[in-house]
Order: C-alpha cells, then structure tokens, then sequence
C-alpha cells in the first residue's frame, strides 16, 4: 500500500478523541466501528496479496510520518482521558465510556505503533517506542517481546504463544504474568556479568517500572484518585486488547524439536496471518505476521505477503471477537487449520 493508504489508521483514534472529548452518545462511536461495523465489512471484502517478489512494498518517509502522527493522538488522548475523568465526568456510564474508548485506543493504537517502532535501529525510534508503552502500563513488552518472543515463539518457551484448545482468559493470565516475569529474567541475564551498581542502575526493567509508578503518582497528585484508577483500568483494557491479538496470531503454533535439541527456525508457516485489507490498513500491515517474523527489522510499509503463510479465516476485528467466545473460536479454529493444512500439503 502506498503510505497515503495508511492514513485510514487515523480515523479509528480520530473517532475515539472525538468520543472523549464530547462524550455522551458520541463514546459509542469508537467502540461500535471497531467491533461490530468492521468485522461486518471484513466478512464480504476479500483478503488479497501481493507477490512475493512484488518491489512495490517499500518503506518511504511518508509511512513515519503517520507512525508520529499516531504518536501524538495516543498522548493527546491519555491527557483527555485524565482531564475528563477529573472535571468533567458526572456519571459512571460516562466514566466507563471514556475508559473504554480510551483503553481501546492504548491497546490497538499505541501498543501497535510502539510495537512497530520498537523493532527500528533508530534510537529515537525506540525512545517514542517506549514512551508509547507508559498508557498502557506495559513498559516491560519492549524487553519481553523483542528479546523474549521472537526467539521462543511457536515453543512452550514462550508466554505469548496460544496452546491448542487454551481459553483466551486461561491466555491471558498466562502471558501477562509470564510476559512481565520473563521481562526480569531476560533483562537479569544481560546483566549478570556485571558488578552490583550496575545490575541494579543499568536495570532497564527497574528502571521502567519506576518511571511508571512516578507517573501514576504525578497522576494521582495532580488528577486525583478517580482519574487515576480510570486510567489502570484503560490500561488493563489496553494490555489486554494486545494480549487477545497474540492469542490468535499464534495460536496453537509449534515449531519443530531439531535431532540437536534446538527449535526449527521460525518460518512463516510459524505465525497466523491475514491479507484483510482494512486490518491491515488500520493496524500497520500488524496482520501479516508471518513475515513481520521472518524478517522483524522489516518496518510496516514494506512487510509482504507469503503463500505458505497460515492465513486467518477473517481481519482482526472479528478475530478478537472470535476469541472471545472459546467453544465458537475452537470450532472455526480447527476447520481453518485443517484447511490450511490441506492447502500448504497441496
């Protein structure tokens, strides 16, 4: 897609500043078009891709540029969110709104784009990837899942691969406590070699957790304690939002034991992909997952389709919502990786 395509990734956060900002029916907005109007549209808007060899899927400035965009608008809507909470919200529906629309936009825009930016060479890059990550209270992704997650993937290893016939809500407790424990050891081992002081100053996991617990002190002081507890719980909504996409992207995924006691390398028959061009649009080309594993240091405007690749029976919205409900997501799961397997055989 050309990077002007991207620009549709706007419009979701566009609708959620709206929503919490007027408030009211408009908080609807977000929520509604997320999970129930894209799915729909998804359901009759074939998946297609490129060829593999296609030179077209180049990474060009104007594809950054929406990644700062995205940047702006996630913080724009922590201070809404913050502002509302503690001056202009009477209601507890109106509180939950606001929450939830802002939940939504920590989880599928900014741990997406932090997501997208964490994997770049770039120290500013990174710097915006982590500061992304404070919304949602998730500081610790960065470590876990560039230096966790993309070696154990498809491996009992790893905390953020679904297990065959696992529940979403088993999922979640699963990789949330083991995501944020494997953080320490991942970050614990870089360091060991080191003396004391600089286990404990260079600690980057420490050093996270401290900047997150100074700002929902600053937080609390300055907004007070109902803003605050609006905010974990969009964090909690957001974190979540993420954890239920690592869920169908690499669910039931193994990759092989080698005679040598070591993994097959990851392949893009590995992870769960989709060509669903409106997913793909809104979430930064995040839904073509298998070369995004393949090749983790290509950036969003320039990942590709693969033939071999497992594709996923529909876009991400309705995935999630699949998801949610487990003996519906088992059901279609099983056929689609018959399906599937009977394709990459043929």
């Amino acid at each position: 897609m050309r990077s002007s395509s991207y620009l549709l990734s706007l419009f979701l956060p566009m609708l959620g500043l709206y929503g919490l900002w007027f408030g009211g029916a408009s908080l609807l907005l977000l929520p509604v078009t997320t999970f129930v109007a894209i799915p729909i549209l998804e359901l009759f808007i074939e998946g297609r891709g490129n060829r593999e060899d296609d030179l077209t899927g180049v990474h060009r400035l104007g594809h950054d540029i929406v990644l700062l965009l995205a940047f702006m608008i996630v913080w724009v809507a922590w201070c809404l969110l913050l502002y509302k909470l503690s001056t202009d919200v009477t209601s507890w529906a109106s509180g939950l709104g606001h929450v939830l629309v802002a939940g939504i936009l920590f989880g599928s825009f900014g741990i997406n784009v932090a997501h997208e930016l964490g994997h770049r060479r770039e120290a500013a890059m990174v710097n915006l990837s982590q500061a992304l990550l404070i919304p949602s209270f998730y500081m610790h992704f960065f470590i876990e899942h560039n230096r966790g997650h993309h070696r154990w993937m498809a491996t009992p290893r790893d905390p953020a691969t679904a297990r065959k016939g696992e529940t979403l809500y088993g999922f979640w407790a699963r990789s949330v406590v083991g995501g944020w424990l494997n953080a320490w050891k991942i970050e614990s081992h870089r360091l060991r070699s080191r003396g004391l002081r600089d286990r404990i100053v260079q600690n980057q996991m420490l050093q996270f957790q401290l900047l997150q617990i100074a700002f929902a002190v600053a937080v609390g002081v300055f907004f007070g304690a109902a803003a605050l507890i609006g905010w974990v719980c969009a964090a909690v909504i957001g974190f979540l939002m993420l954890e239920t996409v690592n869920y169908v992207e690499h669910y039931g995924m193994l990759r092989t034991i080698l005679p040598d006691g070591r993994y097959e390398r990851v392949t893009a028959r590995h992870s769960w992909t989709s060509d669903h061009p409106i997913s793909r649009a809104l979430l930064f080309e995040l839904p073509r997952h298998a070369d995004h594993h393949a090749h983790s240091g290509r950036p969003y405007g320039a990942l590709r389709h693969f033939s071999d690749a497992p594709q996923l029976p529909t876009g991400y919205a309705g995935m999630l919502l699949l998801a949610s409900v487990p003996p519906l997501f088992w059901r279609v799961m099983e056929r689609q990786m018959e399906k599937e397997a009977d394709r990459l055989a043929a």
